[in-house]
């Protein structure tokens, strides 16, 4: 399995890992799942639909992170890519915390895969 970064997503990392060091080696283990099952897993995941492209692309919904320490999901991060099932090419598209946004950027998604 191929997998890419956007730079939006790259952005998004180094913020995030400011304030979650561990966050870069929980991404690490997400990744490992995706080469394993990269469709989507309700409730954990879901394909995001009406964006007008022909990309599947998934929302990850529940990510925990080491720096949650015992906290749970429901602090987590919420991670958005497209699957290549074809290419066998994953690219991460955004990753948030939950807290600070409410719904992907549709806007991203849908400039980089029309």
């Amino acid at each position: 399995m191929n997998v890419k970064k956007l730079e939006e997503y790259k952005k998004d990392l180094k913020k995030l890992s400011k304030k979650y060091r561990t966050l870069a080696e929980d991404m690490e283990v997400v990744k490992k799942v995706l080469f394993v099952n990269p469709k989507d897993r309700p409730p954990f995941s879901f394909r995001i639909d009406n964006l007008g492209i022909d990309t599947c692309v998934i929302k990850v919904k529940k990510i925990a992170s080491k720096s949650f320490k015992g906290k749970g999901v429901n602090l987590g991060f919420r991670l958005i890519y497209a699957h290549f099932e074809k290419e066998n090419k994953i690219i991460l598209i955004e990753l948030y915390h939950k807290s600070k946004k409410v719904i992907e950027d549709k806007e991203r998604i849908i400039s980089n895969f029309k």
